[in-house]
């Protein structure tokens, strides 16, 4: 397993007792597979995806274990923590308007990964900023580099924040929501992408969704998330076949319906 986390709580401080928003929850990642989790807003799935990257709220209360590749990340340093994030474990996030910087062109953002953990500097961090917006299929990624967020498409900014999670090699992807706002077009492409990429890098990848086509489509293993617990974890085709839990059922009737 690359990852392991058991009894998981996250919770938030308040007068009279903390707020549990992740209640107790354990489960496995197996190298190189696609690990969905889903849940609609509010189960606690972002927040259970931020915190193996030691990114939950400052104000939150966590305990259990997240062990990622044998070494447990819970309660570790923030130091060590930025020099894992990126270099080991790549993040997408849900909004990348709002995840990128809007005064830094596109390329420098990009080259900033490599720069800030000692794998290239100057003109060479440029140059494969530029190679990394071209392997994730950007169209002139020359233009692209030099470019501001508000200047490209939707699809390309998610496509950059992909470039960005990537270039410094890491072995875990944590994309969250990574086809919201997209449409069905530019959503499938997406999600081929990230297969083709994942094939390549040899990348393992949690993917955060409320999406049920999005888990028909790439998941080898579901985790169904209702009120910060877990409601069911298994294969993706045993699930979608016969869930075992009233919500699960109730998920896929409302992604059949709408």
């Amino acid at each position: 397993m690359i990852l392991s986390v058991r009894d998981l709580s996250i919770g938030f401080r308040r007068p009279g007792g903390d707020l549990p928003a992740v209640d107790k929850i354990s489960f496995d990642v197996r190298e190189g597979e696609t690990f969905v989790i889903i849940g609609e807003s509010g189960s606690g799935k972002s927040l259970t995806g931020m915190s193996i990257a030691g990114l939950q709220p400052a104000t939150s209360v966590t305990s259990g274990s997240i062990r990622f590749k044998e070494r447990e990340l819970l309660n570790r340093p923030d130091t060590e923590l930025r020099r894992m994030r990126g270099r080991e474990i790549g993040l997408i996030y849900q909004d990348p308007l709002g995840s990128l910087n809007p005064v830094w062109p596109v390329g420098d953002q990009i080259a900033e990964a490599l720069r800030a953990h000692g794998l290239a500097s100057g003109a060479a961090a440029a140059r494969r900023a530029v190679e990394m917006l071209d392997r994730v299929r950007i169209p002139d990624p020359a233009r692209v580099a030099t470019a501001y967020p508000h200047e490209i498409s939707g699809g390309m900014r998610q496509r950059a924040m992909i470039a960005m999670a990537l270039i410094a090699g890491p072995s875990l992807l944590i994309a969250d929501e990574p086809t919201t706002a997209l449409d069905v077009t530019i959503k499938a492409q997406m999600l081929e992408l990230l297969a083709e990429l994942q094939r390549e890098m040899a990348l393992t990848i949690i993917l955060i969704t409320h999406d049920m086509g999005v888990v028909a489509e790439v998941a080898d293993r579901i985790l169904v998330m209702y009120a910060g617990r877990v409601a069911e974890i298994g294969d993706a085709d045993a699930i979608m076949r016969t869930p075992s839990h009233p919500y699960t059922a109730a998920l896929m009737t409302s992604a059949m319906i709408s």
